[in-house]
């Protein structure tokens, strides 16, 4: 039976099909549906969301060496994130099989800087898979996981945004219960310490030698010969790309099995063609190996080493041929940068903070990142997740030292606080840090897309779980100075943020309102209440200030001729920010 799936789609079900047991990620795009799709597969694997990678790839890492197939996934970022457990688990290898997805973003499309995770399986020294659709990401799922048992080696397969998000037919087939191995002790092998890292180092390079051989057998990588003029390599969506531009006019070595490469095979397809070109996304991950080999090819020199790829650059760069485009004045395409939603509890919290002077917003990554968008203009810096709380500690150090009367706050949400924040938060209490932190929590886990996080009350898998409390986590850190607030009551949130910038000490705000799009929980409702509703303008009492659109709403127009503004009824939820800052008091909620 053949079925339409995306990429992150085929990938979980190659895991349904291949045996595993447990998997583990944190969310981020493009690789959040990888998890979501394998949590329906409940009975079979057990699927958690863990608070970040490094803790997702460890908890499967002790899956796998209780002797489980087992998978973690993440956005390419989080590999950074991960890379610690990943280099050593290198060294010591697998029990039951473990796959590592890394989701590469060329084209930073949902991210925060552009990288090819190629690198990183050269850097652990551990053999790498690339699909170039679907059928290849769930058949690639089960050849990484044979691979990591019989070599003993973690394996890690990169996909990239178009692979994850693209669909094509997968032929499905049923699930192979693969027997968990058993647990034996063996401290010569899981027990990195020094003594044992050192022979583990050394086998390390007989494993990498085994696996080119591999590389130069296996079916992953073929040779498809047609005319030999032109000779491409190429691999992932880059492959794609290749065919629909060079049709049967070239012939082909598809590498999906890209680390260690397979020389010999490769060595052999440049013998038979004229033109050797290689076609890959972003980084000369395989054109500079290729070269160092004495091979002569083309490569980067016509192809860009940065943004997404697409049969257009591939025509227009190799064969000089553009193709037709619909033509059409760009001057009057309206920019729709993203913003925060209408009713967005973030939007009174920053609202607030417009309104201070000599101050630095160190934020973070989430929904709270589109503060940087006008009329807010929010935001000082983003760096990753986590990095906000520890900036803003780095920062308050200096500014206190040379006696700038300059204030730090740092801006991160819940999942993130989560995720990372809670060490940077213990090292500013412990560095006797007195910069202001604020958790913006929104009790879910906002930009990816609703994931569960352990403040919600729920695992990935819908099972009523724990719900951690920030306040209590923060103030079992050791911080006094805690307040949890409304962001959504503009009196409440100056209150707190006057009292947390006159603090000499370490001030944490908590901003405490669910997010305006979340499905609420029955304990939502009974936390929250029902406020949702609508809100209007008397027309005959606004003036045209046009101060309430300073709060960035995008439920409200003004209207230039009229000197009016009106509220969309389809975007509003009645959060009454405007309500609160309109001077003229023109602005009421339906039925108060």
């Amino acid at each position: 039976m053949k079925e339409l799936l995306t990429g992150n789609e085929a990938v979980a079900r190659g895991a349904y099909e291949a045996g595993v047991v447990y998997a583990s990620a944190y969310p981020g795009t493009p690789s959040t549906e990888i998890m979501e799709t394998i949590a329906t597969y409940k009975g079979d694997i057990i699927a958690e969301w863990a608070p970040n990678e490094k803790v997702a790839l460890e908890s499967a890492i002790g899956a796998s060496i209780a002797g489980a197939r087992t998978l973690a996934s993440m956005k390419h970022v989080g590999l950074n994130v991960a890379a610690d457990p990943l280099f050593t688990f290198a060294y010591t290898g697998v029990n039951g099989g473990m796959v590592i997805i890394s989701a590469d973003d060329p084209g930073v499309h949902s991210s925060q800087n552009e990288q090819d995770n190629r690198n990183y399986a050269k850097f652990a020294k551990i053999p790498m898979l690339e699909p170039s659709d679907s059928q290849e990401a769930k058949d690639m799922v089960r050849y990484a996981l044979e691979i990591s048992e019989k070599y003993d080696t973690p394996v890690l397969m990169r996909m990239t945004t178009r692979v994850c998000h693209s669909k094509s037919l997968v032929e499905l087939a049923e699930r192979n219960n693969v027997p968990k191995k058993p647990y034996v002790k063996n401290l010569q092998k899981y027990d990195a310490v020094p003594a044992v890292a050192k022979i583990l180092r050394e086998k390390i390079e007989e494993r990498l030698k085994k696996l080119e051989d591999f590389s130069n057998e296996t079916e992953l990588n073929f040779i498809e010969m047609n005319d030999s003029k032109i000779g491409v390599i190429a691999s992932g969506v880059a492959y794609q790309y290749a065919k629909e531009v060079f049709k049967d006019g070239a012939s082909y070595l598809k590498i999906g099995f890209s680390y260690p490469l397979p020389m010999k095979k490769i060595k052999e397809f440049a013998s038979k063609v004229e033109t050797l070109y290689v076609i890959e996304e972003l980084d000369p991950f395989m054109e500079e190996q290729i070269k160092a080999a004495g091979i002569k090819c083309i490569g980067k020199e016509k192809i860009p080493a940065m943004g997404e790829l697409n049969p257009d650059i591939i025509a227009k760069n190799l064969l000089g041929k553009e193709n037709r485009v619909i033509e059409y004045d760009r001057s009057i395409v309206a920019k729709r940068p993203p913003v925060l939603c209408a009713g967005c509890p973030h939007r009174g919290f920053f609202y607030d903070l417009t309104k201070r002077k000599d101050i630095v917003i160190t934020s973070d990554i989430g929904c709270y990142g589109l503060s940087s968008q006008p009329p807010l203009n929010a935001k000082d810096t983003s760096i990753c997740m986590g990095a906000g709380f520890s900036m803003a500690h780095g920062a308050q150090k200096v500014f206190n030292k040379f006696n700038e009367k300059m204030k730090t706050v740092a801006v991160l949400g819940d999942s993130t606080f989560f995720h990372s924040g809670i060490t940077s938060l213990l090292n500013a209490v412990y560095n006797k840090s007195n910069a202001v932190f604020c958790i913006l929590d929104n009790r879910i886990t906002g930009m990816t897309g609703h994931q569960e996080n352990p403040g919600t009350g729920f695992t990935l898998q819908g099972d009523p779980t724990v719900i951690t409390d920030i306040e209590k986590v923060v103030r079992a850190l050791g911080v006094e100075n805690v307040r949890t607030v409304n962001p959504l009551e503009i009196s409440e949130m100056k209150d707190a943020m006057d009292w947390a910038l006159s603090n000499e000490e370490l001030t944490v705000i908590i901003t405490k309102w669910p997010c305006v799009l979340k499905k609420l929980s029955q304990k939502d409702k009974d936390d929250f209440g029902d406020y949702k509703g609508l809100c209007y303008v008397d027309d005959n009492k606004c003036i045209g200030c046009k101060i309430c659109i300073k709060t960035g709403c995008p439920a409200l127009k003004y209207d230039k001729k009229l000197n009016k503004v009106s509220i969309d009824k389809t975007q509003c939820v009645g959060c009454k920010l405007c309500v609160q800052v309109c001077p003229k008091k023109a602005i009421s909620k339906v039925g108060e």
